[in-house]
Protein backbone atom coordinates (compact mmCIF):
# COMPACT_ATOMS: atom_id res chain seq x y z
CA UNK A 1 0.00 0.00 0.00
CA UNK A 2 1.40 3.25 -0.89
CA UNK A 3 0.60 6.60 0.16
CA UNK A 4 1.49 9.87 -1.29
CA UNK A 5 0.96 13.44 -0.29
CA UNK A 6 2.03 17.11 -1.36
CA UNK A 7 2.63 19.57 1.44
CA UNK A 8 2.95 23.09 0.01
CA UNK A 9 4.10 26.27 2.45
CA UNK A 10 2.20 29.17 1.93
CA UNK A 11 1.65 32.68 4.30
CA UNK A 12 -1.17 31.03 5.65
CA UNK A 13 0.88 28.11 6.50
CA UNK A 14 1.25 24.14 5.32
CA UNK A 15 -1.74 23.21 3.18
CA UNK A 16 -2.08 19.32 1.82
CA UNK A 17 -3.46 17.39 -0.59
CA UNK A 18 -3.11 13.64 -1.65
CA UNK A 19 -1.22 13.00 -4.84
CA UNK A 20 -2.05 10.63 -7.47
CA UNK A 21 0.98 9.26 -8.87
CA UNK A 22 -0.54 7.21 -11.91
CA UNK A 23 1.02 9.21 -14.52
CA UNK A 24 4.60 10.06 -12.59
CA UNK A 25 7.18 8.18 -14.42
CA UNK A 26 10.47 10.19 -13.90
CA UNK A 27 11.60 12.62 -11.35
CA UNK A 28 10.79 15.45 -13.61
CA UNK A 29 7.08 14.49 -13.94
CA UNK A 30 7.16 14.56 -10.58
CA UNK A 31 8.48 18.00 -9.58
CA UNK A 32 6.09 19.34 -12.48
CA UNK A 33 3.40 17.66 -10.39
CA UNK A 34 4.14 19.38 -7.65
CA UNK A 35 4.94 22.51 -8.66
CA UNK A 36 1.23 22.97 -10.95
CA UNK A 37 -0.46 21.53 -7.68
CA UNK A 38 1.57 24.21 -5.50
CA UNK A 39 0.74 27.30 -7.87
CA UNK A 40 -2.94 26.28 -7.58
CA UNK A 41 -2.50 26.32 -3.76
CA UNK A 42 -0.72 29.93 -4.24
CA UNK A 43 2.39 28.40 -3.21
CA UNK A 44 4.55 28.04 -6.35
CA UNK A 45 7.58 30.25 -5.27
CA UNK A 46 7.32 28.65 -1.85
CA UNK A 47 8.64 25.04 -0.58
CA UNK A 48 6.88 22.30 -2.12
CA UNK A 49 7.46 18.69 0.08
CA UNK A 50 5.97 15.36 -1.70
CA UNK A 51 5.62 12.60 0.54
CA UNK A 52 5.48 8.99 -0.58
CA UNK A 53 5.71 5.87 1.47
CA UNK A 54 5.27 2.29 1.26
CA UNK A 55 3.78 0.69 4.40
CA UNK A 56 5.78 0.24 7.01
CA UNK A 57 8.86 -0.27 4.03
CA UNK A 58 10.70 2.48 3.37
CA UNK A 59 9.72 6.64 2.73
CA UNK A 60 10.89 9.34 0.35
CA UNK A 61 10.93 13.16 0.81
CA UNK A 62 11.21 15.43 -2.33
CA UNK A 63 11.65 19.13 -1.83
CA UNK A 64 11.17 21.60 -4.27
CA UNK A 65 12.15 25.07 -3.66
CA UNK A 66 10.69 27.44 -6.76
CA UNK A 67 12.91 26.48 -9.89
CA UNK A 68 15.66 25.12 -7.92
CA UNK A 69 16.82 21.42 -8.74
CA UNK A 70 14.49 19.14 -6.72
CA UNK A 71 16.19 16.91 -3.35
CA UNK A 72 15.41 14.05 -2.14
CA UNK A 73 15.91 11.86 0.34
CA UNK A 74 14.79 7.64 0.78
CA UNK A 75 14.93 6.06 4.45
CA UNK A 76 15.88 2.63 2.11
CA UNK A 77 16.86 2.93 -0.85
CA UNK A 78 17.27 -0.70 -1.21
CA UNK A 79 13.11 -0.86 -0.44
CA UNK A 80 12.34 1.74 -2.30
CA UNK A 81 14.16 0.35 -5.75
CA UNK A 82 12.19 -2.60 -5.66
CA UNK A 83 8.81 -0.09 -5.90
CA UNK A 84 7.76 1.49 -8.99
CA UNK A 85 7.21 4.74 -6.86
CA UNK A 86 10.68 4.27 -5.56
CA UNK A 87 11.88 3.75 -8.87
CA UNK A 88 11.25 7.43 -9.32
CA UNK A 89 12.94 8.80 -6.94
CA UNK A 90 16.45 6.93 -7.44
CA UNK A 91 17.99 8.96 -10.03
CA UNK A 92 21.10 8.49 -11.51
CA UNK A 93 22.54 11.29 -9.78
CA UNK A 94 21.14 10.03 -6.36
CA UNK A 95 22.67 6.35 -7.42
CA UNK A 96 25.92 8.29 -8.16
CA UNK A 97 26.13 6.51 -11.69
CA UNK A 98 26.72 8.52 -14.89
CA UNK A 99 23.24 10.01 -16.13
CA UNK A 100 22.56 8.05 -19.72
CA UNK A 101 24.12 9.84 -22.77
CA UNK A 102 27.37 10.80 -21.20
CA UNK A 103 30.42 10.43 -23.51
CA UNK A 104 31.74 7.29 -24.39
CA UNK A 105 34.83 6.15 -21.36
CA UNK A 106 38.04 5.60 -22.71
CA UNK A 107 39.39 3.47 -20.26
CA UNK A 108 39.55 -0.33 -21.37
CA UNK A 109 39.29 -1.49 -18.25
CA UNK A 110 35.71 -0.13 -17.70
CA UNK A 111 34.97 -1.91 -21.26
CA UNK A 112 32.54 -5.25 -21.10
CA UNK A 113 34.64 -7.17 -23.70
CA UNK A 114 33.34 -10.64 -22.37
CA UNK A 115 33.34 -12.55 -25.50
CA UNK A 116 29.76 -11.80 -26.64
CA UNK A 117 30.87 -8.43 -28.58
CA UNK A 118 30.81 -10.59 -31.86
CA UNK A 119 27.09 -11.22 -31.78
CA UNK A 120 27.52 -14.10 -29.31
CA UNK A 121 24.72 -13.81 -26.77
CA UNK A 122 25.44 -13.43 -22.96
CA UNK A 123 23.83 -16.04 -20.50
CA UNK A 124 21.16 -15.11 -17.94
CA UNK A 125 23.62 -15.49 -15.40
CA UNK A 126 26.12 -12.90 -16.49
CA UNK A 127 23.84 -10.26 -17.36
CA UNK A 128 22.55 -10.86 -13.73
CA UNK A 129 26.10 -10.43 -12.46
CA UNK A 130 26.17 -6.98 -14.11
CA UNK A 131 22.27 -5.89 -12.74
CA UNK A 132 23.09 -2.87 -10.62
CA UNK A 133 22.87 -3.01 -6.76
CA UNK A 134 21.57 -0.40 -5.19
CA UNK A 135 22.67 0.08 -1.67
CA UNK A 136 20.34 -0.28 1.88
CA UNK A 137 19.86 2.10 3.97
CA UNK A 138 18.92 5.79 3.90
CA UNK A 139 20.10 8.01 0.19
CA UNK A 140 19.79 11.22 -0.93
CA UNK A 141 19.92 14.69 1.27
CA UNK A 142 19.75 13.92 4.97
CA UNK A 143 19.80 18.01 5.35
CA UNK A 144 16.61 18.18 2.91
CA UNK A 145 14.13 19.12 6.07
CA UNK A 146 17.05 20.71 8.05
CA UNK A 147 16.10 24.32 8.23
CA UNK A 148 12.12 23.05 8.72
CA UNK A 149 12.74 21.94 11.80
CA UNK A 150 14.09 18.10 11.59
CA UNK A 151 16.76 17.90 11.77
CA UNK A 152 19.67 15.52 9.88
CA UNK A 153 20.10 13.22 12.83
CA UNK A 154 16.78 12.70 13.47
CA UNK A 155 15.54 11.97 9.68
CA UNK A 156 18.00 9.41 9.51
CA UNK A 157 16.72 7.31 12.64
CA UNK A 158 12.73 7.46 11.19
CA UNK A 159 11.92 3.91 10.06
CA UNK A 160 9.04 3.37 7.58
CA UNK A 161 6.28 2.95 10.82
CA UNK A 162 4.35 6.81 10.60
CA UNK A 163 7.72 8.13 9.71
CA UNK A 164 6.19 10.95 7.44
CA UNK A 165 3.22 11.80 10.50
CA UNK A 166 6.52 12.24 12.31
CA UNK A 167 7.89 14.79 9.89
CA UNK A 168 4.66 16.51 9.65
CA UNK A 169 4.56 16.59 13.47
CA UNK A 170 7.98 18.53 13.56
CA UNK A 171 6.68 21.15 10.59
CA UNK A 172 3.59 22.22 12.57
CA UNK A 173 1.54 20.33 9.87
CA UNK A 174 -0.02 16.89 11.31
CA UNK A 175 -3.46 18.33 11.11
CA UNK A 176 -3.26 18.49 7.40
CA UNK A 177 -1.56 15.92 6.53
CA UNK A 178 -4.12 13.18 8.29
CA UNK A 179 -6.98 15.54 6.32
CA UNK A 180 -5.40 13.79 3.11
CA UNK A 181 -4.78 10.26 4.89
Amino acid sequence: MYFAALLARTEDGWEASDTELDDVETLSDLSDLAREAAAEAGAEDDTILVFIEQEDAWFGVVRIDGEEDPRIYVSDAAAAARSSYGEILLTDELLGKAPDGSDAVDDLDALDLDGTEDGESASDDDEDAGAEVVPPGPLGDSGVLADLGVAEKDLLTLDGTDALGEIADALGASEVLETVR
